[in-house]
Order: C-alpha cells, then sequence, then structure tokens
C-alpha cells in the first residue's frame, strides 16, 4: 500500500515529519517529496505551496510518479459557517472552486464543464475517520468546503460563499485535490483544521492559529494511517 500525505504548507506537514523521523527527500517537479517505509506501507509526504495549480501538480506528482494509492490531504482552513470554532475538525463530504465562474453561459458558480459542481469525497475513508474519531473521543464535523484562489477576509464574499455552496470552510487547495483523485480513480480524505473562525476580521493574526491547527490536523491523520494499515494486514 502507498499512501501519500499532502498539506499546502510546511507548517502543514511539519508535525508529520517530525512523528515519522526518518524518510528520504527526493526533489521532482520544483518541490519536494518525503518518503518513507511504515509498517510494512509506503508513505510519501509533501507540501503543495498555495493554491490550486500547485495542488494540482503536487496530487498528480504523488500519484502518477509515486503510484501512491489513497491520497489524505492534512491542513487547516477558515470557517464560514457560524458554529464551527477554532480548532474543529472539519471533515469534506465533497468540495467545490467559489472561485469558477461561468454563469455567462448560463451555468451555476462552481460548475466545470463536463463535470459538475461538486466533487465527492471516498466515502469508505470517511467512515474510517469516524471510526478513529468515536474510538479517540474526538469530534468530527462533516461539511462542504469551498475552494479558491483568494485569502478571502471581507465578511461579505464569505457570506456569499456560505450561502452559495452550502459551505461550512474556506481554504486554496482541496477542491483541486479532489478533482485529480477522482479523474485518476483514486480515493482521497481532506482534513481540516479550523485556524480562523467566520467572526474573525483582517486583523487577525493568522500565523498565531497556523501552526496549533495544524498539529491537531496532522495528529488526527496520523491515527488514520494506522487504521488504514490495520485493515490491509
Amino acid at each position: 500500500m502507498k499512501i501519500a500525505i499532502m498539506g499546502a504548507m510546511p507548517e502543514e506537514i511539519e508535525p508529520l515529519l517530525e512523528y515519522f523521523g526518518k524518510y528520504k527527500t527526493i526533489e521532482y517537479a520544483k518541490n519536494k517529496f518525503y518518503t518513507l517505509d511504515y509498517k510494512g506501507s509506503e508513505i510519501v509526504i509533501a507540501y503543495s505551496k498555495i493554491g490550486k495549480v500547485n495542488a494540482t501538480i503536487t496530487a498528480t506528482t504523488l500519484i502518477e510518479k509515486f503510484g501512491c494509492e489513497k491520497l489524505l490531504f492534512s491542513g487547516v482552513a477558515g470557517a464560514i459557517a457560524s458554529s464551527l470554532k477554532v480548532g474543529d475538525l472539519v471533515i469534506a463530504t465533497k468540495l467545490s472552486q467559489h472561485d469558477l465562474d461561468i454563469t455567462a453561459f448560463g451555468h451555476p458558480y462552481g460548475y466545470v464543464p463536463e463535470g459538475s459542481v461538486y466533487e465527492e469525497a471516498d466515502k469508505e475513508l470517511i467512515k474510517i475517520a469516524k471510526s478513529v474519531a468515536l474510538k479517540e473521543g474526538i469530534e468530527l464535523i462533516e461539511t462542504i468546503i469551498a475552494t479558491g484562489d483568494q485569502f478571502i477576509c471581507e465578511v461579505e464574499k464569505k457570506d456569499w460563499i456560505q450561502k452559495t455552496f452550502d459551505a461550512g470552510a474556506l481554504e486554496m487547495e482541496g477542491a483541486a485535490v479532489a478533482l485529480v483523485c477522482n479523474a485518476l480513480d483514486v480515493p482521497f480524505f481532506i482534513l481540516r483544521s479550523i485556524s480562523d473562525a467566520a467572526d474573525m476580521d483582517a486583523s487577525f493574526s493568522f500565523d498565531e492559529f497556523l501552526e496549533s491547527s495544524a498539529k491537531i490536523s496532522a495528529k488526527f491523520i496520523i491515527s488514520m494511517i494506522e487504521s488504514i494499515i490495520d485493515k490491509t494486514k
């Protein structure tokens, strides 16, 4: 079994590299990929850099070059649902691109020609996540995640995205990863720890919450890896 673990920023994968300890670094496509053997499975860890294009390149590389059979994304997101608070763990049931707009041609926001507004996440990996959460007494919140190449601070824009896509969280990579994985028939799972709440304004310090939220997400991904490997034995 080859499993990919992906983040967008160094802070999102550093807790994973620290946990596993020993790994080999491979440079490819102007990026670094960290490979290791763990309990009979091969794990490849990478961060894509921010944005949908970078996420697409990295997810495709993890699948096509490294042969990963499952992809787990660990990272942070901003809340756009008022019920979500800093530190909450959310899992994507489906994802959309909030900045994809061809409404001039009569299509809904987020629609991909020959595709759909939403990309569905893998139900079996979601089931595994729920099982891990139940075992460890962790609350997981299922939601739609909206993705776009913008860091959104304006309350009005957040409200529009939340209402248009019925989304609970906002980030910059997930839908691109989802599109790649579904196109290449690779099961994927997107986990995000909330780093900023919907009622925070532009004056809040993102860096203040990034590290702690990334650690929360990474810790849960490690527990999922253990469960996935156990099921393959």
